[in-house]
């Protein structure tokens, strides 16, 4: 396993970070979600990721489980919040109300007293983003967590809240954007934005939601038992699902032959290569997806490679940075 810092701050991270959305607490049981996590540090990976939402709250207690026993000071635990975690008004967004109530339940279930990051899952377009941020700044000095961060927040987004963040005194390090070979929308703003600011990337779906696997092919239904066949995660992938994207896609894979890599491990290793990238986050459903992905830290790919790479998938590469998009204010 390679680390690297997350952005200008002084927290060191696994550069392969492990994530439970979808998967724990809804894909797959917690007997099975408990040996990918094992796989993961054994594996080498410090770093977990998850949120309040993902299965209605049951994945951070599974993860929560899973790492019971570890020494804590050896691991990076990251979650979120926004997303509704309740049936109340309340219970969804960024308000005061709303983070400071959802920091107590996400330690709750992850068995910590604090989280290395909390982040912003999206921005709150029906709260004043100064309320948001105190209310950040208070749980960092209360202890509660050591580092903020945004995800799928725009340039003009993070620009403001970082500004805000430096007033108050405290580190807003991180953006997790959905970021791969064919969704590269944050290359335009985000990241020249991070850079400056010294913030890094945790990417997101590195593998296009499996679609740069290879799995899925041209004209064929999509396997049983794979992500687009699940409910949740099949609305995520679905228009990925055309012949052109597959065609192009398959393609790669005597890129990755020549590489040595498989073409989950050179999509994986693709998001690495971007400089403001701090780690790519994986999951799985079974432990040998971790020890096959995790395969990709510390590669290095040529340009010669990128560059194939760029001339295969260019035409249906997504790079329009409008669609990194956050729900609209509520009535």
């Amino acid at each position: 396993m390679e680390f690297r810092h997350l952005g200008r701050s002084g927290l060191v991270i696994s550069e392969i970070a492990y994530g439970n959305w979808i998967t724990h607490g809804n894909q797959v049981e917690a007997e099975a979600a408990h040996a990918c996590v094992r796989a993961a540090l054994e594996a080498g990976i410090t770093t977990f990721d998850t949120a309040d939402v993902y299965a209605g709250t049951r994945a951070e207690t599974v993860l929560g489980d899973a790492l019971k026993g570890q020494r804590r000071e050896g691991l990076e635990i990251f979650t979120k919040v926004f997303w509704p975690t309740g049936p109340g008004r309340n219970d969804r967004g960024l308000s005061r109300k709303h983070i400071l109530e959802s920091i107590n339940g996400s330690l709750r279930r992850l068995q910590t007293d604090y989280v290395d990051l909390y982040q912003a899952h999206r921005y709150d377009h029906s709260t004043p983003l100064e309320e948001t941020m105190q209310a950040f700044a208070d749980v960092v000095r209360s202890g509660k967590a050591l580092y903020i961060g945004v995800s799928e927040w725009n340039a003009a987004q993070i620009r403001a809240a970082a500004d805000l963040a430096r007033q108050l005194g405290v580190p807003l390090i991180s953006s997790q954007p959905q970021y791969s070979m064919l969704w590269r929308v944050i290359e335009a703003e985000v990241v020249p934005a991070c850079e400056e600011l010294g913030i890094g990337q945790i990417v997101w779906s590195p593998i296009a939601q499996g679609v740069l696997t290879g799995k899925y092919l041209p004209g064929k239904p999509p396997p049983a038992g794979s992500r687009a066949t699940d409910p949740v995660g099949g609305n995520f992938v679905k228009e990925l699902l055309n012949d052109d994207v597959l065609a192009r896609v398959r393609q790669l894979a005597p890129l990755a032959q020549e590489a040595g890599l498989t073409m989950a491990q050179l999509a994986v290793a693709w998001v690495l290569q971007n400089r403001n990238v701090s780690a790519a986050i994986i999951g799985a459903s079974r432990p040998g997806q971790v020890e096959e992905n995790v395969k990709a830290a510390g590669v290095k790919l040529d340009d010669g490679l990128l560059k194939r790479i760029d001339e295969i998938l260019e035409p249906v590469v997504r790079r329009d940075p409008k669609l990194t998009v956050s729900p609209p204010k509520r009535p």
